[in-house]
């Protein structure tokens, strides 16, 4: 099996990873407005594929995979690929996005829980106090959004009634509980497996899994009305989605806990708002400065290292 990363190189990587994420979902916008969703996920998944073939071929030092693992190379992609996807995006389309946003800011929490509960990980009281402080930034960030505010001030929409904003904030949170088994899981599976087998093994179920729908999105899609540009943003989408950021993420949790790792989920919506204001001219107020600041406290408050204290020495 490869070595491991040293703890920085791990910190570096699980912080691409998740920039990544929120990149390919700040640019996604265009794709989502020419493709139907679940179309653009079977072709993600086929497009990620492709990419890499070679990656499914067992390494010749990589034990047999038992029973136990191949669950949960299928959970991995059921949970992480399949209904993560499905729990965010009607969940989001169903209630309100401030209250999505809020509801995701409990990721780095429901990963630290699971984690200490599954995998029986110590949680110290500072990975804690960085968990507060990712959470707190993350939800004062959606709180804060200007487009929010504004759409708070019309009122909810007409379609957004009680029972489905309810109905949405539990498919929202469904997201969040898929999103924390999915670094739970993949903590498991880098200690049996490659991140590069993880990251073709879970893609191959994702395709299999999304193509019933994808096939039926097909039949009456004119794929001829789409431009040249939105076939280069899908690739990039594809790759960065089904192998760059799955790879990242895989590579760097085998040498970080995943309690610890939850922590650089604040790194999306910071690195999703980066590109709204550089690529996509939106503006950041001051508040949202603010709650980047405390977000990425959470993250120094993970990352330093732990204070060793020194033993005495003996009398000779």
């Amino acid at each position: 099996m490869h070595n491991p990363p040293n703890r920085l190189a791990a910190y570096l990587l699980l912080a691409l990873s998740m920039s990544l994420v929120g990149s390919y979902v700040a640019l996604s916008k265009p794709l989502v407005a020419t493709l139907p969703v679940f179309l653009l996920a079977w072709m993600r998944f086929g497009i990620g594929g492709l990419a890499m073939p070679h990656w499914l071929i067992k390494p010749a030092d990589e034990p047999p995979m038992t029973r136990t693992t191949r669950k949960l190379v299928f959970l991995e992609s059921l949970l992480g690929n399949f209904l993560f996807s499905i729990c965010m995006l009607y969940g989001v389309s169903m209630t309100s996005a401030i209250s999505a946003g809020v509801i995701m800011a409990s990721i780095p929490a429901a990963v630290a829980l699971m984690s200490w509960f599954f995998l029986r990980e110590r949680i110290g009281l500072r990975v804690w106090a960085a968990i507060a402080c990712a959470a707190f930034g993350i939800g004062l960030f959606s709180l804060s959004k200007s487009e929010l505010s504004a759409q708070y001030g019309q009122g909810l929409d007409a379609n957004l009634t009680s029972k489905n904003v309810l109905i949405g904030n539990l498919l929202v949170f469904g997201a969040v509980l898929c999103e924390a088994a999915y670094a739970v899981i993949g903590k498991k599976l880098t200690g049996v497996l490659t991140p590069k087998r993880i990251t073709s093994l879970i893609n191959l179920w994702g395709f299999m899994l999304m193509t019933p729908l994808g096939l039926y999105m097909a039949v009456d899609f004119d794929f001829r009305a789409v431009t040249a540009g939105t076939w280069l943003l899908l690739v990039f989408y594809a790759l960065a989605a089904s192998v760059w950021t799955v790879w990242l993420w895989m590579t760097g949790l085998k040498t970080v806990p995943a309690a610890k790792a939850g922590v650089f989920t604040v790194m999306l919506p910071i690195s999703a708002a980066l590109v709204g204001v550089f690529a996509l001219g939106e503006t950041l107020r001051g508040v949202q400065l603010l709650a980047f600041g405390i977000a990425l406290l959470g993250v120094v408050l993970a990352t330093l290292p732990a204070r060793t204290r020194a033993t005495p020495a003996k009398l000779k």
